[in-house]
């Protein structure tokens, strides 16, 4: 028989941050970097845990690039060249401790990826990417990483439950990517009926991870500034991000003008123009789980972050969070009723 789980799950939009008495003086008194020792790797990482997402619209060695200088964290997306990483790189070892090497689960995956870490030593990050995390072939592809490169920090995912964040975290993964369809360009909640609210997710997957010394990413969902910090308050030790980073000039994808406008496309990596672009098409056993939409470009990528940064400095002061690293410990959600807010983004609302 069918269960139900009658427990209330929640999103960003259904919960604001309670304030509470603060001695900050000022916003700029708040720190953001966080310093992390991961469980499996045993390195220490140092930056401002905000991800740009491993899509190829996002994910790019220009984005790398920008967002290392505010020591922010960039995925690298799978399909470039050894070629063009070697270009990329070559002669700028700072950018590297700021950026994940990402791979699937192929035989071309893992080569492609052995390649790049012969390349560069420097690399220290490998984020294993698949749109469900709790297949056995996944488990067994982080455990074969992990044999191979026991000193290198692995993130993987997506799942959206504590006991799939436990297995992975056992298998050898140090981050475990949080979040099955809440992104602005994923319809895996549309074409497969699956899902979980991302805030509960948070919740949930954080309390699993940390109590065996893990850390998880909040992936997807995030459209605003107030989202990142509720995601942040929720248990995550790092908040990747796709639409809110796309359409800028360090974003890939070109610039398009139309009716005086300008934009630039954006489309999840399991939609059909991802599929057409890099395996020829959409295979006949399977949907497309993500769209493609045409947003306003929105210049550079520096403005963005530092309003995001900002906004993040803006709810530990009123929360009372010196550090980052405090705000769950001084987080009260407080469950409002839905409605209607301007998104961050300028992303098309639902139905349009």
């Amino acid at each position: 028989m069918p269960r139900i789980d009658n427990d209330i799950k929640l999103d960003f939009k259904d919960v604001l941050l309670r304030p509470k008495r603060s001695t900050l003086k000022s916003r700029s008194d708040v720190a953001l970097e966080r310093t992390i020792t991961f469980k499996n790797s045993k390195q220490t990482w140092t930056g401002v845990p905000i991800i740009a997402a491993n899509m190829d619209t996002v994910g790019t060695f220009e984005m790398a690039k920008t967002l290392a200088k505010h020591k922010c964290f960039t995925t690298i997306h799978k399909h470039y060249s050894l070629d063009e990483w070697r270009a990329a790189f070559e002669d700028d070892k700072e950018t590297i401790k700021f950026v994940a090497v990402s791979s699937g689960i192929s035989n071309a995956d893992w080569e492609r990826l052995q390649q790049i870490l012969a390349l560069f030593s420097e690399i220290k990050f490998i984020c294993l990417d698949v749109a469900n995390g709790y297949s056995e072939v996944f488990v067994e592809y982080v455990r074969k990483v992990r044999k191979n490169y026991p000193e290198h920090t692995i993130l993987a995912g997506n799942v959206v439950t504590g006991e799939m964040v436990e297995e992975l975290i056992l298998s050898g993964a140090d981050i475990i990517k949080v979040g099955i369809g809440p992104g602005s360009v994923c319809t895996t909640r549309k074409k497969a009926g699956v899902g979980y609210p991302q805030l509960s997710a948070v919740i949930e997957c954080a309390d699993a991870a940390h109590g065996l010394a893990g850390h998880i990413i909040s992936d997807g969902g995030c459209t605003c500034p107030g989202d990142i910090a509720k995601a942040f308050g929720a248990g995550a030790d790092f908040v990747m991000m796709g639409g809110m980073l796309a359409g800028h000039d360090q974003s890939g994808g070109e610039v398009i003008e139309r009716d005086g406008r300008k934009l630039k496309q954006f489309y999840g990596m399991s939609s059909a123009t991802a599929m057409q672009k890099y395996s020829g098409g959409v295979a006949e056993y399977r949907a497309s789980e993500g769209k493609s939409v045409e947003i306003p470009y929105r210049g550079d990528v520096n403005d963005t972050i530092l309003d995001l940064l900002g906004g993040l400095r803006s709810a530990c002061t009123y929360t009372g969070a010196g550090k980052l690293k405090e705000l769950p410990k001084r987080t009260t959600f407080i469950r409002v009723t839905q409605q209607t807010n301007e998104v961050f983004t300028g992303l098309p609302a639902a139905g349009k």
